[in-house]
């Protein structure tokens, strides 16, 4: 980054602190009311947490558009994406991805191959996901050491967690002009006795889309799924079950190649009123699924099958008063995972199983009136076994354990202020430990290393939050010391097929896991201010920015693909029948860049939306009109592995007609 450029990211940041509560992004604040169940076993508005979450909710998700989670939360401060193809971006998480950031549906994982290949999708769709939460902090242990970074929730109502009053819905259709393409989906849920229903269907059909350079090639996605589910209530207590099915075919842009997938998971989740003496709740989840993709040449031919079978499951319990205690949850979660891989790519890793088994706590306790201390604290065994690159069957075993005290303090019904210490351990994940050969979708020979140790990161944040009448900020600034921190490390050398490496000798670029301390720090914000009000409507100011930086520590330089600053600002206007919002997002150089990776120009990426309820009879129906990148500029991902191949889309102008019921 030059002088000027620094000059420019720490005035915005300084300004996003200081002159938040006079600026912001109305669409993304949080409303006092939201209550976020990723964040704690807990359901509490998302203010009774020292670490910000950010909520992305079902109008936000709808006027993004996008074929995968990462599109809908382009917004949030401190989100990137992967952005490797429209069908697999994984959301990237203050600069971290992968196997540091934990990817939830209902609180239960994901259980796709991911975090294996940027290439691979995340088999679940916004059209029939009702909110999001990104969580980071003390209630990120809750999910396990994956979640070293951050988690991404996805909460829908496969498995109704309330008896509805009526039967109601939700039907939509939409078409984007970038890729020519439409989408629809529906979701219906009623009652019957002491049972209730849901019900959820989808369909996604995009052609390649369009860049300024001319067509992406090989960008195409088509998605569908369906899901049912019920739940049985009687007391305070209730049982539930759900299945779901996803099928996805998408093109890799930087190659010819494109894949096939599918996955069914069957997930359960009940809950059980005790409330004998402290112990309140018993709640149970669990999931299996079964994942397959194939990567398919243009003629139709396999080259390579990737399987995951997978388990998650959860038992907790959840306690009232305990002495100085006002909320405690202890619980117990297992973890299954079974991969291989066949054809071509199976060089690349061999058949792996990975057994999670961990213990986690989170309490509360109150201080003083406005002060109180959220602890978390989690002890896994890790269990790996595989196969490493020089042929020698490996298990290993690691004990990581991870600890979190936050402090949340109401100086005022209107401000609250943060501060989170956090010491959090990681175990290898499979392909850091076991990679073994070529990767044709990101083009990568990589080789593990099975002698990699735990990665540990010591955090700290504060974070402030105003309310002061419709005014809000909210605001973060952060830093992670990592020891032992896992990377793919590019030789700047290129090898074939059968693992020959050296200058040119083929398309595939030669990596390696290795392990260095490293340091993270950053700050993100955003804010909103009402300027002018008339009649029902209220036009408002708004304002977000963030920043990352990331370095190895003994001069060893940057550490890959993290994402550039942003600072945007806009207007948005909010009325009962008519909604109108603008966002100029200034996105800046990334000059410091790691090893044999390389940089990415700036980008000014201009989006709006209109919103239209024209029958007051029918508040349901709602007519969106939402643009992206509306000054068409060339927009390359900083944080992708194919960014010197693959253009981002160019100007997008989507038509979305919504009824609910």
């Amino acid at each position: 980054m030059t002088y000027h450029a620094r000059l420019f990211a720490s005035s915005a940041l300084a300004s996003v602190f200081l002159l938040g509560p006079a600026l912001a992004q109305t669409r993304q604040s949080l409303p006092v009311e939201s209550v976020v169940v990723t964040a704690s076993p807990f359901a509490e508005p998302s203010d009774e947490y020292a670490s910000i979450v950010n909520v992305v909710t079902r109008d936000d998700i709808l006027a993004q558009g996008g074929a995968n989670l990462a599109d809908s939360l382009r917004d949030v401060p401190g989100m990137a994406a992967t952005g490797f193809a429209s069908g697999a971006s994984r959301p990237v998480i203050r600069g971290m991805d992968a196997t540091r950031v934990k990817v939830l549906e209902n609180g239960l994982s994901s259980s796709d191959v991911s975090d294996i290949g940027p290439d691979h999708s995340v088999p679940i769709d916004p059209m029939v996901t009702q909110r999001l939460e990104v969580v980071s902090g003390a209630a990120a242990l809750r999910y396990g050491s994956q979640a070293i970074g951050g988690v991404v929730n996805a909460i829908n109502n496969r498995i109704p967690l309330q008896m509805p009053d009526q039967f109601g819905g939700e039907a939509n259709a939409s078409y984007d002009s970038v890729g020519n393409g439409g989408q629809g989906g529906v979701m219906l849920d009623g009652a019957a006795g002491h049972f209730a229903f849901h019900g959820d269907a989808f369909i996604r059909r995009d052609s390649d889309y369009d860049t300024p350079l001319g067509p992406q090639v090989n960008s195409y996605t088509h998605q569908d799924g369906f899901s049912g589910g019920t739940s049985y209530f009687f007391g305070d207590s209730r049982v539930g079950a759900s299945v779901t099915h996803f099928d996805a075919n998408y093109g890799i842009p930087s190659d010819t190649t494109h894949i096939i997938m599918r996955q069914t998971k069957v997930n359960t989740d009940d809950s059980f009123a005790i409330g004998e003496g402290p112990l309140q709740t018993i709640n149970l989840q669990g999931g299996y699924s079964w994942y397959g993709h194939t990567e398919n040449e243009p003629d139709g031919s396999i080259d390579s099958t990737f399987l995951n079978k997978e388990l998650d499951s959860r038992v907790e319990a959840l306690f009232g008063k305990m002495g100085p205690f006002s909320n405690t949850a202890i619980g117990i979660q297992i973890e299954n995972r079974k991969y291989q891989a066949l054809g071509e790519d199976s060089d690349y890793l061999f058949p792996t199983q990975t057994l999670t088994e961990a213990e986690y706590l989170f309490t509360e306790v109150p201080l003083l009136p406005g002060l109180k201390i959220q602890a978390a604290g989690r002890l896994e065994e890790v269990h790996i076994s595989g196969t490493s690159a020089a042929d020698v069957y490996t298990n290993r075993n690691f004990t990581p354990a991870s600890g979190s005290i936050g402090l949340l303090w109401s100086a005022t019904d209107d401000t609250r202020f943060g501060l989170t210490l956090t010491s959090a351990g990681r175990a290898p994940a499979q392909t850091e430990l076991f990679a073994r050969g070529g990767h044709d979708g990101p083009q990568t020979f990589e080789t593990g290393d099975p002698t990699l140790k735990i990665e540990r990161s010591n955090s700290l944040e504060g974070t402030v939050r105003t309310r002061l009448g419709p005014v809000t900020f909210e605001g973060s600034l952060w830093g992670s010391q990592f020891k032992n921190y896992i990377y793919g490390n590019l030789t700047g050398l290129t090898c074939d097929d059968d693992g020959a490496c050296g200058p040119g000798f083929g398309d595939l670029k030669q990596l390696f896991y290795a392990q260095a301390n490293a340091t993270f720090w950053g700050a993100e914000g955003k804010a909103s201010t009402p300027i002018w009000s008339w009649g029902s409507g209220t036009l408002s100011a708004n304002l977000l920015a963030d920043y990352v930086r990331a370095t190895f520590d003994a001069g060893l330089g940057n550490v890959p693909r993290i994402q550039p600053f942003r600072i945007g600002g806009g207007l948005s206007w909010n009325s009962p029948s008519f909604d109108l919002s603008f966002l100029a997002l200034g996105v800046g150089d990334q000059n410091q860049v790691g090893a044999f990776d390389g940089p990415t120009p700036g980008y000014v990426d201009v989006s709006a939306q209109a919103a239209w309820r024209p029958f007051p009879d029918r508040p349901g129906f709602e007519f969106v009109l939402a643009g992206h990148n509306l000054a068409d500029q060339v927009e390359r991902n900083a944080v992708a592995l194919n960014k010197d191949l693959v253009v981002m889309p160019g100007r997008d102008i989507r038509i979305l007609l919504r009824q609910s019921f």
